[in-house]
């Protein structure tokens, strides 16, 4: 009986595995979708954090967040964060950054 259960928990790590993989992909096309939009240079992007939350309006849901790096001048590089709900994109802040 309990081979069932290492078996539940390596499948439950291995699917969490995958979704932050796939969490990750929607956050780089999300930031690129977005410094297209502002004429920025997509720079880098590294996730700070993955959480699970509840809240009456979401429900269940994964927050992650991520640094996003960018550069408005091509010469010097700013980091901003972009949060995400599930895959869906919730925030991005950015400091207030030259424009060339």
């Amino acid at each position: 009986m309990e081979n069932i259960y290492y078996l539940l928990f390596v499948g439950l790590l291995f699917w969490y595995f995958v979704y932050l993989r796939k969490v990750s992909e929607y956050a780089r096309s999300h930031a690129n979708k977005y410094c297209k939009q502002e004429n920025l240079q997509f720079l880098a992007i590294a996730r700070l954090s993955s959480r699970f939350r509840f809240s009456k309006r979401h429900g269940p849901h994964w927050v992650s967040q991520f640094d996003l790096e960018f550069s408005g001048d091509g010469e010097s590089n700013y980091h901003g964060i972009m949060t995400l709900r599930g895959y869906k994109l919730d925030n991005i802040d950015t400091p207030a950054y030259r424009v060339g």
